[in-house]
């Protein structure tokens, strides 16, 4: 069974002057990190040309689906029936994304089948991970 799961998407960029634009995007969540979900955007969807990868938990995006959850850096929200809202808070501004709430929801069901919600800490190497911390020290 694959340890990764790695899913493009089209998101679509709201910006404060219409219209919004599609980006493409990936998500990916990986068995060695259990507790959290990764969202990448591509250069051309940044202000500085670089791509921009976001990293929060799958709660927070399992949550956001259904209600407005998020107090930090990233916010989530269903938008309708068929849209769900990523809010985005850095040093440089705010960015706003929509995601079709189908996709997310294979994505996440497809993240449960690899992790189980509840098992998530069974699937953590903290051996290694302080090892790996103490060598880097």
């Amino acid at each position: 069974m694959s340890t990764l799961i790695d899913q493009a998407v089209q998101a679509r960029l709201i910006v404060s002057a219409p219209p919004a634009r599609a980006v493409p995007a990936r998500l990916r969540y990986e068995r060695s990190d259990p507790f959290a979900v990764h969202i990448a955007f591509p250069p051309a969807a940044s202000l500085d040309g670089a791509e921009v990868e976001w990293t929060f938990a799958r709660e927070l995006l399992a949550t956001g689906l259904n209600t407005s959850t998020g107090c930090g850096d990233v916010q989530v929200w269903p938008c309708g029936a068929d849209r769900t809202v990523l809010e985005f808070h850095a040093r440089e501004g705010v960015a706003m994304v929509q995601l079709d709430t189908a996709e997310l929801r294979r994505f996440l069901g497809r993240s449960y089948e690899l992790v189980p919600a509840g098992t998530e800490a069974g699937h953590l190497d903290v051996d290694s991970d302080l090892a790996a911390l103490l060598r880097e020290a």
